[in-house]
């Protein structure tokens, strides 16, 4: 059987079929993600609890739940640029393995004070790092004309943060603290070991020669780090800070209990995922510019109405799921974005930091809505802030990254994918 013919850089041509292989890969991918996601979303849930429990401020229970944030979003970038060197089939199983001594960590002993939390928040950040693997993995099984769904589908397995949100609660209130921490331990131990025997990298896969800090310098050279950096900031930066804030906001805003705050934030992170993928297969429709430009005017709109803290129901409802959706899609649309202009050979480090770009988005709303809160009694002041952002944003998309886009488009196709591996 003759197989369809590799570009020169070994990623599969414009037009291919897409492999069946191709589609395990991508499932095998998203798994993981989804496993290493769920381990690192475990805090958030218990946020409330914590604070009961060892009498935490405000600020310091979202210090709690934004570290391993932070550190998962920064690491981000040295774990892309090995995945550039080494691929997904090692360091997927490397990611899984490493989270499961934090993980195991809290659920045994971390978990009797903040110093402790904190410390195992800080290793429990490994899980984050699972995105930056994921998605030169997936990119380089491809074609580029695929490649916005591709990102979008393993996009999805971000939804690990909702089955913690989903499990986490019940499981500690039907039989202990511990009971979380160690059925996720287990699922990381078996996703390891099937990624370790059943994953493979993508065939004639470009594997880069630089040393790593030359491969990273020339990677911040590059206007695509920057341009989809800030957007992804405010994209997936908005859906990690409700994700792992909005249980507190409902507890303390509405008066919810823990456990309904927790189911509401899982249906606000189940919407955002769903949506991921749509966004990228629109923009391999409409393009991603329109995609993000719609998605962030959403943002803009969801925001200004639950800044007057409007009643739960409808209006309030409405406004977050609306802003689930658009913070979805536009995160998906902002890889797709990458995908049109990202050189070959760096998507690992292109991802790596706009990942970390992404994360640490996430990481100071939680920190800004505390001690917002803390001093004003209202969350108002951070819901406006976060319009004022979203609206930049939507200005920089129709201005200076519709300019790149359209560079793009205009250059020859060789020179806008001058080797396979683009996220």
């Amino acid at each position: 059987m003759v197989q369809p013919s590799k570009s020169k850089n070994g990623s599969p041509p414009s037009g291919a079929p897409v492999p069946g292989r191709a589609w395990l890969m991508l499932a095998l991918a998203t798994v993981g993600f989804a496993v290493n996601f769920w381990a690192w979303a475990l805090l958030s849930p218990l946020g409330p609890r914590f604070q009961d429990s060892l009498d935490l401020t405000s600020f310091e229970q979202s210090l709690l739940v934004a570290v391993p944030v932070v550190v998962g979003s920064l690491g981000r970038i040295p774990v892309g640029a090995l995945t550039d060197r080494f691929g997904g089939r090692l360091m997927f199983p490397m990611v899984s393995a490493a989270t499961i001594v934090p993980v195991l960590y809290l659920g045994l002993a971390g978990h009797s004070s903040l110093t402790a939390l904190l410390i195992g928040g800080f290793f429990l950040g490994i899980g984050g790092t699972a995105f930056a693997v994921g998605v030169p993995f997936v990119n380089a099984w491809f074609p580029p004309e695929r490649r916005g769904l591709a990102i979008g589908v393993f996009g999805a397995g971000m939804g690990g943060t909702a089955v913690s949100a989903l499990t986490t609660v019940k499981l500690v209130d039907a039989h202990s603290m511990e009971t979380p921490f160690l059925i996720t331990a287990a699922a990381l131990a078996v996703y390891a070991a099937a990624a370790l025997l059943l994953m493979r990298d993508a065939p004639g896969r470009t594997v880069p020669g630089e040393p790593l800090a030359r491969r990273l310098a020339g990677t911040v050279k590059l206007g695509i780090t920057w341009q989809a950096s800030a957007l992804y900031a405010v994209t997936f930066g908005g859906y990690v800070a409700f994700s792992v804030y909005l249980p507190t906001y409902l507890r303390t805003g509405y008066g919810l209990t823990q456990a309904d705050a927790a189911n509401r934030m899982a249906g606000f992170v189940l919407l955002a995922v769903a949506m991921r993928p749509v966004g990228g297969w629109l923009s391999d429709r409409l393009g991603p510019v329109r995609v993000l430009a719609g998605s962030l005017a959403v943002v803009v709109a969801g925001a200004l109405v639950q800044s007057f803290t409007p009643p739960l129901a409808p209006v309030g409802t409405i406004a977050f799921l609306a802003m689930a959706a658009a913070l979805g899609a536009g995160s998906g649309a902002t890889f797709a974005l990458v995908a049109q202009l990202t050189p070959g050979g760096q998507v690992g480090s292109v991802t790596g930091i706009v990942g970390a770009a992404g994360g640490l988005g996430g990481f100071l709303p939680p920190l800004v809505m505390g001690s917002l809160y803390g001093a004003y009694g209202t969350y108002a002041a951070g819901l406006v802030l976060l319009a004022i952002v979203s609206a930049a944003a939507l200005v920089y998309t129709l201005t200076g990254v519709r300019a790149a886009a359209e560079g793009a488009r205009d250059r020859p196709p060789s020179e806008n994918r001058p080797a396979g591996s683009t996220a």
